[in-house]
């Protein structure tokens, strides 16, 4: 991680290790299946901790090396500023994707919030 992108609190000595509650954050976005989402509020609401900005602020910060793609914006658009490399996963992964509308910008698709959404499934299997 770079200088620029630690918290700003963050001590130099702890570089090396996430925060308990990135680790937490990142734990449930590696456990959504593949063609599957969770929202940024979901996210917290399945820790009982935080809310989505803190759930947005780790995916930022931290994302990276996990599945980021699947935690999202609850009204379904694509993350600003990676959504060709957001939705060559949902293809990939068979996501459901609704097309856009012609006044949407650059005319990219949504995501179907109402198939693609995971509620958690077996959450209590492995969750601490």
């Amino acid at each position: 991680m770079s200088e620029q992108s630690r918290p700003q609190d963050a001590h130099p000595e702890y570089a090396d290790t996430l925060p308990e509650y990135a680790e937490r954050v990142l734990d449930v976005a590696e456990r959504i299946p593949p063609g599957r989402v969770m929202t940024y509020g979901d996210v917290a609401e399945w820790l009982e901790e935080g809310g989505p900005r803190q759930v947005g602020r780790v995916m930022a910060l931290y994302g990276g090396a996990v599945p980021w793609w699947r935690v999202v914006r609850s009204d379904g658009v694509l993350l600003p500023g990676h959504e060709l490399r957001a939705l060559g996963h949902y293809r990939a992964e068979g996501t459901p994707l609704k097309e856009a509308s012609r006044a949407a910008e650059n005319h990219l698709p949504r995501l179907d919030m109402r198939r693609a959404r995971w509620d958690g499934g077996d959450r209590a299997e492995g969750h601490t």
